[in-house]
C-alpha cells in the first residue's frame, strides 16, 4: 500500500552515512509521501548543516542543539548565543536534540543537566518546543521537565506507561520510531497502545533505530510505515490513521 501524510519528527540527515547520497535520497521523498521532516542538531557545528538542508528542501525544517554525548567536544562557551542567533532563522522549529544520557555518561551527570536546563530556559525564552533525548535517565529527565515546563517531545521515548503519562500530564508529546518493532520491544509497545492520539508523534532517528525487517541497516524516513504499521496493529486502527494523526500533531508541536 502507498502511504501519504508521512512527518519524520526526528532524524540526523547531516550524519555521515548519508553522505554519499544524501541528494538522490531527500529528493525521492515526495513521491514516497513524506511530507515533513525535522533534521536534528546535535552541536553548534552540525545544528548549522540542519540549517542548510532545511534551506535546501522545503519539506525539511531544523531543530538546533547541544547532545549530552556532545558536549564534551563542544568547545564554544556561548553555545547558547549561537543557538538564540540560529533560532532567528525561519525553518528552525525546535530547540533539539538536548537531554541527558546517563547510559555512557560521557560528560559528568552535573554538567549535563546544566546545559540541559541552559537549553530549556533559551527554547522558553524563544517560546520553541524542545526535543528531549532520555537515555536511562528518566527520573531526572521527568524532574526537570516537571520543573521547567517546557513544550515539546521526549522522542524514541523508552520508558515505561506510568512515566508516558506524566509527561503528556505536562502537555508534552512522545515520539515512537522503529523500537517499537523490535522483536523483545515491551514498553515501547504498552507505550504506543496507551498513548493518547493527540499527543503522539511518530519517527525514525535516522540513521538510527531502524524498525524490523531491517536492523542492522541505515535507517530513513522511507521506513516509517513499517513503524505506523505497528503502532496501528496494537492500536486497532489502520497505519494511514496513525500517520494522518501523527502529522497533524507535529505541525502542530512545530508550528508548521
Amino acid at each position: 500500500m502507498d502511504y501519504f501524510n508521512i512527518f519524520d519528527s526526528h532524524a540526523h540527515y547531516d550524519d555521515e552515512q548519508f553522505k554519499d547520497d544524501k541528494d538522490t535520497l531527500l529528493s525521492s521523498f515526495a513521491e514516497g509521501g513524506i511530507c515533513g521532516c525535522i533534521t536534528c542538531g546535535t552541536n553548534t557545528k552540525n545544528s548549522y548543516a540542519a540549517i542548510e538542508l532545511a534551506e535546501k528542501y522545503p519539506f525539511i525544517y531544523a531543530a538546533v542543539g547541544l547532545h549530552p554525548l556532545d558536549i564534551e567536544d563542544e568547545k564554544k562557551e556561548n553555545y547558547i548565543d549561537i543557538f538564540r542567533s540560529l533560532s532567528n532563522h525561519e525553518k528552525v522549529v525546535a530547540i533539539g536534540e538536548i537531554g541527558l544520557d546517563y547510559h555512557y555518561d560521557s560528560a559528568p551527570r552535573e554538567t549535563q543537566i546544566k546545559v540541559l536546563e541552559e537549553q530549556i530556559i533559551l527554547a522558553k525564552e524563544l517560546d520553541l518546543p524542545v526535543i528531549i533525548h532520555d537515555r536511562e535517565s528518566h527520573e531526572d529527565i521527568l524532574n526537570i521537565l516537571k520543573k521547567h515546563k517546557p513544550k515539546g517531545v521526549v522522542h524514541c521515548f523508552s520508558g515505561s506507561v506510568e512515566m508516558m503519562r506524566e509527561v503528556v500530564k505536562l502537555g508534552m508529546y512522545i515520539g515512537l520510531g522503529g523500537a517499537v518493532t523490535f522483536k523483545n520491544a515491551k514498553k515501547p509497545v504498552e507505550v504506543a497502545k496507551e498513548v493518547p492520539s493527540e499527543r503522539l508523534l511518530i519517527e525514525t532517528d535516522a540513521p538510527y533505530m531502524t524498525p524490523v525487517p531491517f536492523r542492522g541497516k541505515r535507517n530513513d524516513s522511507t521506513l516509517i510505515p513499517y513503524t505506523a504499521e505497528k503502532i496501528a496493529e496494537v492500536r486497532n486502527t489502520t497505519a494511514q490513521e496513525i500517520l494522518n494523526i501523527t502529522n497533524q500533531n507535529a505541525k502542530e508541536l512545530f508550528g508548521i
